[in-house]
């Protein structure tokens, strides 16, 4: 289990008032999102399809005590549109609004040369990284409208240029569509839609695995390969760290991006993606 978070960069009230609904936030970049905003005082509700969810929100519910900040969490699978509507339904069960979505579900399952993907492999990689953004920006769009405006920040990669990851690049290219055609669709009804573009990040281990993991020496070596080409992408030669990943989304959640909207920003260490 993570430590939870310190605070050290925390913005005090930045989030007072706010409903914030962050998903797959049971582990990594989410969860990291999740500590951020709650410490800063949101209400905010975690979704993730691991049930683990509901411990991580008692435990960012406890760290908050004194910011005004609060946790709930709620279970549902975001590959579906009848999923993101309980997701929806939970936060609005809880607040009677989402102000703002932290769009976070997503991963590459295998890392390998595309002519070693499968078709089945290649579907799944784009329902796992494609489609929990586009349903859950469906989702949320009547809550959002009917309150008269909000904020939605999607996850994206900068893996839409690198090796072994084309379904994966393919999928979060597709995130980076969404938010700009939603972003320019939405902005003139008080609703900004962003991204960020992550690159390379360390984690904890997983509690919960994305896929079955890499089997034997060429598949291991194709991971390695990602590994070393995201590496030398970046200009800094580093692996990005949580909180370098979860500050640039937490400010675009934030009133501080009032004017940002249909942007997609890089977090890479310099790689543009």
């Amino acid at each position: 289990m993570a430590a939870p978070y310190a605070g050290q960069f925390t913005t005090p009230g930045r989030f007072a008032g706010k409903a914030v609904l962050v998903t797959g936030s049971a582990q990594g970049i989410g969860r990291r999102v999740a500590e951020r905003i709650a410490a800063e005082g949101g209400a905010v509700v975690l979704v993730d399809r691991a049930e683990l969810v509901h411990e991580v929100a008692r435990e960012i519910e406890a760290a908050a005590a004194g910011s005004g900040g609060s946790a709930t969490a709620a279970t549902a699978d975001l590959e579906t549109f009848e999923g993101a509507q309980q997701a929806v339904e939970a936060a609005l069960a809880a607040h009677g609004r989402v102000d703002v979505l932290v769009n976070n579900v997503g991963g590459a399952i295998w890392m390998r040369p595309f002519e070693a993907f499968g078709p089945e492999q290649i579907q799944k990689e784009i329902t796992r990284s494609l489609f929990p953004t586009l349903w859950m920006c469906r989702a949320v769009l009547p809550a959002m409208l009917e309150a008269g405006g909000g904020t939605i920040v999607n996850v994206s990669s900068n893996a839409t240029r690198g090796i072994h990851r084309v379904p994966y690049s393919a999928a979060k290219a597709g995130v980076n569509g969404i938010t700009q055609a939603l972003a320019m669709e939405t902005a003139g009804r008080g609703i900004r839609v962003v991204a960020t573009a992550p690159g390379g990040t360390e984690a904890p281990p997983r509690t919960v695995q994305r896929g079955p993991g890499p089997e034997g020496e060429r598949e291991e070596q194709w991971v390695r390969d990602v590994v070393e080409q995201v590496t030398e992408s970046s200009f800094l030669k580093r692996y990005a760290t949580l909180d370098e990943q979860a500050a640039p989304i937490v400010f675009l959640a934030s009133d501080e991006a009032s004017y940002v909207t249909g942007s997609v920003l890089p977090v890479a260490g310099g790689d543009l993606g």
